[in-house]
């Protein structure tokens, strides 16, 4: 059985160049943290943890939720009268202009007159519940104002095997954590290889991960109906970001970066994607990160790529490579950067 390694005190030197031993009480704190700093870590995670999912969830308020409404009996205007910024008008020409902006993702619901008192809304169920179901009321809301009646089709379905809509966002959980796994054991090969070997590694490995995912949840569950070489691309580029991201911390920070990355991979992004809560639908902060993530981005580019013809796929895609790119980048030049106490450089 291994021997488990302690940490080495601080010795002081002596004028003579001798050490000596910690003080008492420095000796004490050190033992005191040591004792601390993982159960201090494991609390923070978990409140982040609970904080972010659970919180956001606690009363979701839609904000200036995209909507395109034909322009005839000064619809668009009524409806932004009454009601305000929850809602994003886009005046359209006609019903079909309407339903080609939710059917290309550039409004998550049309909405066009259909004679006295009727109204029709159209909306895309792969934009997911939370947000369609926030549509469903604002309008229903507007409509029992104005004594009208509201008839409701879904035009951008979810798959059959994607029936709540979450496919995507556990797609993209799954990748996340496995590049951030990927990159923890890499960490622990920094004395058994060479960094360019560890570069190799982490290449082979995260598009393997990528391509694994893609062809499971797409060709083989049915679930994510992307073309499916496209889906391994972008899934690849959101395993590298993890794990480069994971192994940018753990190599800077040290032992509280893994705990960092799983804040800000696993707490922070994926609560904030969009997914389970629609990004229209969150507070402002979380609005603000929300596609600057890479789960976010990931979410993203997953749906627009399985039910809105890649449009808008760009971005994320971007995002995500910028992500691995930058933190790669970073990590090749810490040998650079970071000197050990003795002379030699950090590996």
């Amino acid at each position: 059985m291994e021997t488990p390694i302690r940490s080495a005190p601080k010795y002081q030197k002596t004028s003579a160049g001798s050490e000596l031993p910690p003080a008492p009480k420095e000796a004490s704190r050190l033992s005191i943290w040591i004792w601390l700093q993982p159960i201090l870590i494991a609390l923070i995670v978990v409140s982040a943890f609970i904080g972010c999912y659970v919180g956001l969830q606690r009363d979701p308020q839609p904000h200036r939720v995209p909507i395109a409404v034909t322009a005839p009996h000064h619809l668009p205007a009524k409806m932004r009268q009454a009601l305000g910024d929850r809602i994003e008008v886009y005046p359209a020409i006609d019903a079909e202009s309407a339903r080609e902006a939710v059917e290309h993702g550039d409004a998550v619901a049309a909405i066009s007159a259909e004679g006295r008192g009727r109204l029709r809304l159209e909306i895309a169920g792969a934009d997911g519940s939370s947000t369609t179901g926030a549509v469903k009321n604002l309008v229903s809301v507007y409509a029992s104002g104005a004594g009208m009646h509201v008839t409701t089709k879904d035009v951008v379905p979810l798959s059959r095997f994607d029936a709540h809509g979450l496919a995507g966002f556990y797609v993209a959980f799954g990748v996340t954590v496995a590049g951030c796994v990927l990159a923890s054991n890499a960490l622990g090969l920094a004395n058994l290889l060479r960094l360019r070997h560890r570069f190799w590694l982490l290449g082979g490995a995260w598009a393997s991960i990528g391509t694994l995912a893609a062809i499971i949840a797409g060709p083989l569950l049915g679930a994510v109906p992307a073309p499916v070489t496209v889906l391994a691309l972008t899934l690849t580029r959101l395993a590298s970001a993890a794990a480069f991201t994971t192994k940018l911390l753990g190599a800077y920070l040290g032992p509280v970066g893994l705990p960092v990355a799983t804040l800000v991979l696993l707490t922070v992004g994926d609560a904030t994607s969009g997914a389970v809560i629609g990004a229209d639908l969150l507070p402002s902060a979380a609005r603000a990160v929300s596609a600057l993530l890479p789960p976010g981005a990931a979410v993203r580019a997953i749906r627009n790529l399985s039910y809105f013809g890649g449009a808008h796929a760009t971005g994320p895609v971007v995002t995500l490579a910028l992500w691995a790119a930058i933190a790669a980048l970073l990590v090749a030049l810490r040998p650079s950067l970071v000197w050990r106490a003795d002379g030699r450089r950090a590996v």
